[in-house]
């Protein structure tokens, strides 16, 4: 066997090693018993078939007017995050925005919404606002702003020079420039981007609820804590049913749109 090949071989069993001796570390650290982990799972799986199935539909009515607001508020939140993610990703972009500290102000003001969980705003605006569906619609926002402007600064900044330094030679003005160059070859991330973004706010304001912010969150809560289990399920199922055919129409409009 040559030299190198031993090398590499001895390289990747050394990080191997590596891992595994970091994943027991951490392990040993949180004093995660494997004995534990396999008692405690069959008696998940006991309470979980015996106390939420089978789902109770009985009520499935009363729970529309939840299920819209959950929609709704994915739909605002994207919206009106995409048009300040946008207006951010262009300040953000070297391409764009020639003046240093204000790229350097906006990164920093993205990189402090982007790294607070949403989970956390939500926590803040219900001791701010009390509990309401404003309270899931501003955590929204946040959380969308954070991850949309960074995803989006990052493919705008990754669109070929060459086609910018062609029109400019062709003598386009720096707005045509712009406009042909670089925001037309951008629309098919930013299109993909608000899609996927779109997507995680369903299933995040799902989750918001259960902090008060509205939602069907709210009554798969308080379901769990009056043990209604099987309404609690019922509940889960309509929330996997919203995320897959939002998945499946938002797939419809990427392929007929990028």
């Amino acid at each position: 066997m040559p030299e190198a090949l031993k090398l590499e071989k001895i390289h990747r069993l050394a990080m191997a090693g590596v891992i595994v001796v970091f994943l027991l570390l951490c392990s040993s650290f949180l004093e995660i018993s494997p004995a534990d982990l396999l008692t405690s799972f069959p008696r998940f799986l006991s309470f979980f078939f015996v106390r939420f199935l089978p789902p109770d539909f009985s009520q499935w009515q009363t729970y529309v007017p939840q299920v819209l607001d959950t929609i709704f508020f994915a739909v605002v939140a994207t919206y009106l995050s995409a048009g300040i993610s946008v207006l951010n990703c262009l300040l953000m972009s070297e391409r764009v925005n020639p003046v240093r500290w204000l790229r350097s102000v906006v990164r920093i003001f993205v990189s402090f919404l982007r790294n607070v969980p949403v989970m956390i705003w939500a926590s803040i605006l219900v001791y701010a606002f009390g509990v309401g569906e404003l309270v899931g619609l501003i955590a929204l926002i946040f959380m969308t702003v954070g991850f949309l402007s960074r995803s989006l600064a990052d493919s705008l900044n990754e669109i070929d020079e060459r086609n910018l330094e062609c029109l400019r030679a062709a003598g386009a003005s720096p707005f045509q420039v712009l406009w042909h160059g670089t925001l037309v070859l951008f629309q098919p991330a930013l299109v993909d981007w608000i899609l996927y973004c779109f997507e995680i706010n369903i299933r995040s304001s799902a989750i918001l609820g259960l902090v008060g912010a509205g939602g069907v969150g709210v009554l798969i809560q308080t379901s769990i804590r009056l043990f209604q289990y099987r309404q609690a399920m019922c509940l889960i199922l309509i929330v996997i049913a919203m995320v897959l055919l939002t998945e499946w129409l938002t797939n419809k409009v990427r392929a007929r749109v990028v």
